[in-house]
């Protein structure tokens, strides 16, 4: 009997509890096994799907921007440029170029904006998506301008296929379901509602 009460007492007072006590598994586990991380209590990290929808959107809405602020011509919206091939290779590839460093001077500014203004972006919000620090902090500017310039890798044909496929991978195999751009910056990415209301002031 009294093993049994000693187990139950385990049970209830345990590191993981079924009664909101304590937080979810995967911060439990990142906590022993990694003790500089501190995430706060109750914290949720975003799954991948989220994380990819968030993403998505984001492209869409700045895509979207530019087609309308660039008008058309011969038939198709001039920001398409930026991947038209037959241009790269022809006498006005300046052209291609002009709207290739667009796009990624527009996502950069878009990315770091939004980050500083609601510690998330608008596709990250839609998704209720937060980024914070790996002990649940605001993000500072310097935190924002690195993961906004990684993120730009994302938009490179080809190349981003191979970096899209090996962050997932990571994030999925990572207790602290971290792409290497979350690991330079010192972020996460969490469900923002999850957050206790100590760190829920910035995000907007």
């Amino acid at each position: 009997m009294a093993l049994a009460a000693d187990v139950k007492g385990i049970g209830m007072e345990g590191p993981i509890s079924t009664h909101g006590q304590v937080t979810n598994l995967a911060k439990h586990i990142v906590s022993v096994e990694h003790e500089h991380w501190k995430i706060p209590d109750g914290t949720i990290l975003a799954p991948i799907y989220k994380r990819i929808a968030g993403f998505l959107l984001d492209v869409i809405f700045v895509m979207s921007i530019l087609s309308i602020l660039g008008g058309r011509f011969d038939g198709q919206f001039r920001v398409m440029l930026a991947w038209d091939i037959v241009t790269w290779i022809s006498p006005d590839f300046h052209h291609s170029l002009a709207w290739t460093i667009a796009i990624l001077l527009t996502h950069f500014l878009y990315w770091r904006y939004t980050g500083l203004r609601f510690s998330r972006s608008l596709g990250q919000r839609v998704m209720g998506l937060a980024i914070v620090k790996e002990n649940g902090d605001a993000m500072e500017s310097k935190n924002w301008d690195l993961r906004a310039f990684q993120k730009l890798f994302y938009l490179i044909p080809i190349l981003n296929l191979w970096l899209i496929s090996r962050d997932l991978y990571r994030i999925h195999k990572r207790h602290t379901h971290q792409s290497q751009i979350d690991l330079r910056a010192g972020s996460i990415v969490a469900i923002a509602n999850s957050l206790p209301v100590a760190y829920r002031g910035p995000i907007q």
